[in-house]
């Protein structure tokens, strides 16, 4: 008979290092209207929901969808999936993308069943 054969002790699991939280920051936002551009808070405050009406980020994209509306079903997924709320709809069809708001995401092209949608490198002036 052969002797038995030791095995190695496990060693206890070294404790886990934990860094406290630190609580969250809360901004004054009061004076808002007299910031320029060179007072930035972090953490992304947005002081006013639904602003993007007020601002064009359609410059930002380097892919722009195009929208053949006689190939559009009527399923309104673009709509529904548009981070941008950029596809414009008439008589429940997409008609048309909004594109001084839209970012060139390519979603909508994504979704889009019905292949009404594509995206193509904008071409800039």
């Amino acid at each position: 008979m052969s002797a038995p054969k030791k095995t190695a002790a496990k060693k206890p699991a070294a404790p886990r290092k934990t860094r406290a939280r630190k609580p969250r920051p809360k901004w004054d936002v009061s004076d808002i209207e007299s910031w320029g551009p060179e007072r930035h808070e972090p953490g992304a405050t947005i002081p006013e929901a639904g602003n993007s009406v007020y601002n064009e980020t359609g410059g930002w994209r380097t892919f722009v969808p195009e929208l053949d509306p006689e190939k559009c079903d009527g399923c309104m997924l673009c709509y529904f999936y548009c981070p941008d709320a950029s596809i414009i709809v008439e008589d429940g069809k997409a008609v048309a993308v909004d594109l001084e708001h839209c970012k060139g995401c390519g979603i909508c092209a994504h979704e889009c069943p019905a292949g009404a949608i594509v995206m193509r490198l904008e071409e800039k002036e």
